[in-house]
């Protein structure tokens, strides 16, 4: 008897070893496999990756070359530059060796809660297709909406980023742009100034609209057309307003702006035109 069990423990014994054996040799079968997949995914990521760059590169030529518009360039490479990492998505999880059908048919039912999810950026979306459709504004206008203002510098997909005047960058949903208020100060070539400069009472108004008319003549960016336009605005509490009103090309606005509210400055004080400042009068009681 005990040498009957003593071969039965041994022969136990060997078959939990080949248990083992064969597990381990299916762990390190495993193991090969996994680490096939894993490596052919790794090298479809770095060629997926070049090849994608070069795609992008090769398309914003192509678009260069064409004049295509500068909006419709960067919102059209924006949705590629996407489309293709989707691609490249698909193509690593199909290497892993999950089914491309059931990964589209997991992405199919989850569809609906990310749709919801991201309702925002598919706004954002239709908003942008609209802008390049309708073109309220393109890259380089300045324009003013949700409280910013500032250069186009970019259409993407889902965003307009624009650049302010003290070189902040913003970006504003293409969803807002698409059905907000839009001012776009670039789009006409030409913008009225206007000037309302307060004299003192008792100033000759002939006088004063003779030095102000000579001060415009004298700026070359100043448009004949439609005539300068010079009137007494008000007669405020402290002071005569004058009203000016001129034309000029858009890309001069500021520039003559500042100019002419220089020269106006020298020029009266020159000719003994006063400005008026607030003054107040103390009336004392007598007994």
């Amino acid at each position: 008897m005990p040498l009957l069990t003593l071969l039965a423990t041994a022969q136990a014994g060997t078959e939990s070893i080949d248990k083992v054996q064969q597990l381990l040799q299916k762990l390190l079968d495993w193991g090969i496999n996994a680490g096939g997949h894993i490596i052919g995914a790794l090298l479809i990521f770095l060629i997926g990756r070049f090849l994608i760059r070069i795609l992008n590169k090769m398309l914003a030529r192509i678009l260069e070359r064409r004049h295509v518009d500068a909006g419709i360039q960067s919102f059209t490479k924006s949705l590629v530059n996407i489309l293709l990492t989707v691609l490249l998505i698909v193509a690593i999880v199909n290497k892993l060796g999950v089914e491309t059908t059931s990964f589209a048919a997991l992405l199919a039912s989850a569809g609906v809660a990310v749709g919801m999810a991201l309702s925002g950026n598919l706004q954002n979306f239709a908003g942008g297709l609209i802008v390049l459709l309708f073109r309220p504004y393109k890259v380089g206008d300045w324009i003013e909406s949700q409280g910013e203002s500032g250069t186009v510098r970019e259409i993407q997909i889902f965003h307009t980023i624009l650049t302010t005047a003290d070189n902040k960058v913003v970006y504003i949903p293409n969803g807002a742009l698409s059905s907000g208020t839009i001012v776009n100060y670039s789009r006409e070539d030409t913008r009225r100034i206007e000037w309302i400069i307060g004299v003192e009472y008792g100033e000759n108004f002939d006088k004063i609209e003779d030095v102000t008319r000579r001060i415009i003549a004298a700026d070359s960016r100043i448009l004949d057309t439609p005539t300068p336009f010079i009137a007494l605005h008000a007669l405020d509490a402290s002071s005569v307003n004058i009203v000016i009103r001129v034309w000029v090309k858009s890309e001069d606005y500021w520039g003559v702006y500042f100019d002419i509210n220089k020269t106006i400055y020298a020029v009266y004080n020159k000719e003994g035109i006063g400005f008026p400042f607030p003054q107040l009068t103390v009336h004392q009681a007598k007994d």
